[in-house]
């Protein structure tokens, strides 16, 4: 009797496994996913940063899943639009001179799980980062984004394959 409970126990335990990967990623069982490039549909977005948006997902999916990426569409399909791109001043001073400037980047992402559509997410991603009044966006701007395209990543990540 205790064998076929610990017999049952494992092949649970296995079948189980084939919806996650060792990562914890919520994978549906697919094998395969796509990222598309990211549309810089805001007239601020320049195409190397919408780029350096879309990298930065890919990136995160390959390192904490086990999807093979692939170019035309797979099991799991991203496609993402940066719908705002904003410079604000903060940290405003007596002289009301701003010390510092803030760059927030909003993403639309489309999810689609072909495997168990309930799970596919239309979402609106922002994140932000600071850098002082003193510098030029056009210098620190590759480092803002690739600041930014790691949050975001993850955020996305989180809602479409963290599943927790």
């Amino acid at each position: 009797m205790t064998k076929w409970f610990g017999l049952s126990l494992l092949l649970i335990a296995a079948q189980s496994c084939g919806i996650y990967s060792p990562y914890g990623a919520s994978t549906s069982g697919a094998k395969t996913c796509s990222v598309a490039p990211f549309d810089p549909v805001n007239p601020y977005v320049s195409a190397s940063a919408a780029l350096a948006l879309t990298e930065s997902l890919r990136d995160r999916i390959q390192r904490q899943s086990t999807l093979r990426l692939v170019d035309e569409a797979g099991e799991l399909n991203y496609r993402a639009e940066v719908i705002d791109w904003h410079i604000a001043p903060i940290n405003i001073q007596g002289d009301e001179t701003a010390a510092a400037n803030r760059l927030t980047i909003k993403v639309e992402v489309h999810y689609e799980n072909t495997l168990e559509p309930e799970l596919s997410v239309d979402k609106v991603f922002s994140r932000f980062a600071d850098y002082t009044s003193d510098q030029d966006l056009t210098s620190v701007e590759d480092a803002l984004v690739e600041d930014i395209g790691e949050q975001l990543s993850q955020d996305i990540f989180n809602a479409t394959l963290g599943n927790w």
